[in-house]
């Protein structure tokens, strides 16, 4: 990507942002203020933080880049992420020390806590396994997860990027968290896109530090609860199966009726799921 220094976003909006953040401190026991930084542009959010880790010297904990609008963002499995200005395109960098089979645990427990945390302000999304958020039967948000690794071969830095459509223009897949309210009524805590990275952010650090002191068990059952597809039908080849869960190390748990006593795991990737809404 390009090393040019990049457009920041003027100051009022920064004030704007900090203030929502420091709010949502607050009201719900956040860690302090992170190291902000609001970007006119950028190609990719994550791309930029790891540029930053390399150049400006070891990142803290926390920080957080947002931009504006995106060129080159990513989903996962390298799929192009469209950025129009109007959604949110957050990245946040962490420092986790955890064994490198662990990786898909920081996208789990990211995505659990930026669902938890919508539920918690009226928002009822659903998590699409492995890393997407669902609203009603449409696709709200997503996470891509990047990681590095220390000498030691276990993941010394993180940067867990989340894509969230608020205003801008969606796919026919996709919806927006404006429309949704318009259709449903408004939400005053949801009235800016401040707020919402700043209730975005919160859901991120709550995931995390939930995993970070309890592992997968602290939050499992609960991200089980949030599971669009729990015991609906896939399909995989020529048999079908229901799906049962996720392992701890990520993995779709699908039960086949030709053996009814064993789960099949997939690993992420393997199997789409498609869109749908959720059984009641």
């Amino acid at each position: 990507m390009s090393t040019d220094a990049p457009a920041i976003a003027p100051a009022a909006l920064h004030r704007q942002f900090l203030d929502a953040f420091a709010q949502v401190h607050q009201g719900h026991g956040s860690p302090g203020t992170p190291a902000l930084r609001i970007y006119e542009h950028l190609p990719s959010t994550n791309e930029w933080l790891w540029h930053l880790d390399r150049t400006v010297g070891p990142l803290p904990d926390g920080t957080t880049a947002i931009a504006l609008s995106q060129s080159a963002g990513r989903g996962q499995w390298g799929r192009q992420w469209q950025s129009p200005e109007g959604g949110l395109y957050l990245s946040w960098f962490v420092r986790p020390q955890t064994p490198a089979d662990n990786a898909p645990q920081l996208t789990l427990c990211a995505i659990w806590g930026v669902a938890a945390a919508l539920r918690d302000r009226g928002i009822p999304v659903w998590i699409k396994w492995p890393n997407d958020l669902l609203l009603g039967d449409r696709k709200l948000g997503g996470i891509l997860t990047e990681t590095r690794l220390g000498r030691n071969g276990r993941i010394d830095r993180a940067v867990i990027g989340i894509g969230l459509n608020w205003q801008n223009p969606t796919p026919e897949t996709g919806i927006s968290l404006d429309q949704w309210l318009k259709d449903n009524g408004p939400i005053p805590s949801l009235d800016s896109l401040a707020a919402i990275a700043a209730i975005v952010w919160h859901g991120l650090w709550h995931g995390y530090q939930t995993w970070e002191q309890q592992g997968i068990g602290g939050f499992l059952a609960d991200y089980l609860e949030l599971l669009a597809h729990r015991g609906r039908p896939v399909t995989v080849g020529d048999r079908t199966g229901l799906v049962i869960g996720i392992t701890p190390q990520g993995e779709l748990r699908v039960r086949f009726p030709d053996d009814p006593t064993a789960d099949t795991p997939f690993p992420p990737g393997s199997l789409s799921l498609g869109y749908g809404r959720p059984t009641p």
